[in-house]
């Protein structure tokens, strides 16, 4: 086995990390879906070998924690037993009900598999950062706008055509928009726009790419090719195409039709985190209930799939039993929060014990408007964009910043043990100063940082 990898890599069977409560290993399997009977012998196998304890990251890939250097052998031994293939290279990311998702205007899956057969036949793994991705997305109900990618594909319908939007370094609401590929051409545009990452060396990343640079070198490419038609770089047809093709986020959390009517139900484990025996608990359940697969999936969750959607309704119902949550509106789904201590060594603060107690301290404030997030230290690894409201961890307290990252200035800090009651005062004045048909993000921004601010220091 390798010696652990340090922060910022990726902590894959080969090469866990570690944290505070033990090693961290991270999976995913290569085609993104798992037998129920597979996820439930790998929460055994967390029971067995780590400290019990799951995760689903925010971009939808497993982790198991508290490992230990005599255990990770035997775990690698139990996942290939489970039939389950960890994906390796370069990540090649889908959305969740890839293929299944009737408002699809592409199956993805094909595309993917072409760029993930490039990549390592080019082996450019070796070359790139661990962190550097690839997004290939169908533009489905359950998408990947909010994931970034280093490189990003993304289907757009043009009369009975469809092409694919190509874009670099971010989200789908901030990547650089560079041209519109044929999927023939996906794969090979794919390798080139890497390989360029890649002269950047292992620290490079697609948002460091010059997309005037990049698209001289698609030219080169598609003249070289004698086909310069095949790729197009009209500016006016990306605007039109963006413009008529946003939409907002969807959570993966309740139930979802699928292309054949059936349908998906889709948890989320509260703050991304599950005892072994509840998982393997609700695996059970989903297979009882008719489930051949589940998928972990972006926004820390796991879609059951294909169900009756009587069973659906049914197995939601049975979620919380198993500590998942099952309804889009439960308050919990807005709020993001690290392990934080002692799980992680950085940590300051145990980031989720202090999120559920928030949650329950919010009440109607936490609407969806705006989200939550609390952090063990400044890194801010479970958020890393702004919040409407950040906590974070420091050796002397907790710091609350409005509209900021964890590494942010801080703009008040309290001692931990009055962070509970700040939070408290301030869900008071939102029921107070809340005016009719006002959401909770408008009725923050009025009231604006500094009362904020008063009234976590408890100040008039």
């Amino acid at each position: 086995m390798n010696a652990p990898v340090v922060r910022g890599a990726c902590p894959a069977l080969s090469a866990p990390m570690q944290t505070g409560d033990g090693l961290l290993v991270r999976l995913s399997p290569t085609d993104g879906s798992l037998t129920p009977e597979a996820l439930a012998g790998l929460a055994e196998a967390a029971f067995r070998h780590g400290n019990s304890i799951l995760e689903v990251t925010a971009r939808g890939s497993l982790q198991l924690r508290g490992l230990e250097p005599a255990t990770v052998g035997p775990l690698a031994d139990d996942v290939a037993a489970l039939g389950i293939e960890p994906r390796e290279g370069v990540p090649v990311e889908l959305p969740p009900l890839a293929g299944l998702d009737p408002e699809e205007k592409a199956d993805p899956r094909p595309l993917a598999a072409a760029v993930r057969a490039e990549l390592a036949r080019l082996g450019l793994a070796a070359r790139l950062g661990a962190k550097v991705s690839v997004v290939v997305d169908g533009r489905g109900r359950l998408g990947l706008d909010d994931v970034p990618a280093d490189l990003r594909f993304e289907a757009v319908r043009e009369d009975e055509a469809v092409v694919w939007r190509l874009s670099i370094g971010g989200t789908a609401a901030d990547a650089a928009l560079l041209a519109f590929v044929a999927e023939a051409d996906a794969a090979a545009v794919a390798a080139l726009v890497l390989g360029a990452v890649a002269g950047l060396g292992l620290q490079g990343r697609g948002r460091h790419l010059s997309p005037p640079m990049l698209r001289s070198l698609l030219v080169r490419h598609t003249e070289s090719n004698h086909e310069p038609d095949r790729i197009r770089y009209d500016r006016s047809r990306h605007i039109a195409a963006l413009g008529s093709d946003c939409r907002a986020s969807i959570s993966p959390v309740g139930i979802h039709l699928l292309r054949d009517g059936r349908a998906a139900l889709g948890v989320s484990l509260p703050f991304g985190q599950i005892e072994a025996s509840r998982l393997a608990g609700f695996a059970a359940a989903a297979a009882a209930a008719g489930a051949a697969e589940i998928r972990p999936a972006p926004g820390r969750a796991l879609l059951a799939l294909p169900l009756g959607t009587s069973r659906a309704s049914e197995l939601q119902a049975l979620a919380p039993r198993f500590g998942l949550i099952g309804d889009a509106a439960d308050p919990r789904l807005h709020l993001a929060a690290c392990p934080g201590s002692p799980a992680c060594a950085s940590g300051h603060a145990a980031a989720r014990t202090l999120a559920e107690q928030l949650s329950t301290l919010a009440g109607a404030m936490l609407d969806g408007s705006f989200s939550v997030h609390v952090s063990g230290c400044a890194k801010g690894c479970a958020h890393p964009a702004a919040a409407g409201l950040t906590l974070v961890g420091r050796p002397d307290g907790i710091g609350l910043l409005v509209g900021g990252k964890a590494s942010d200035m801080v703009e008040v800090r309290l001692p931990h043990g009055e962070i509970r009651h700040g939070f408290a005062r301030l869900a008071g004045l939102y029921r107070e100063a809340r005016r009719p048909g006002e959401d909770a993000a408008a009725c923050l921004a009025r009231l604006g940082p500094g009362r904020i601010a008063d009234a976590f220091r408890g100040q008039p």
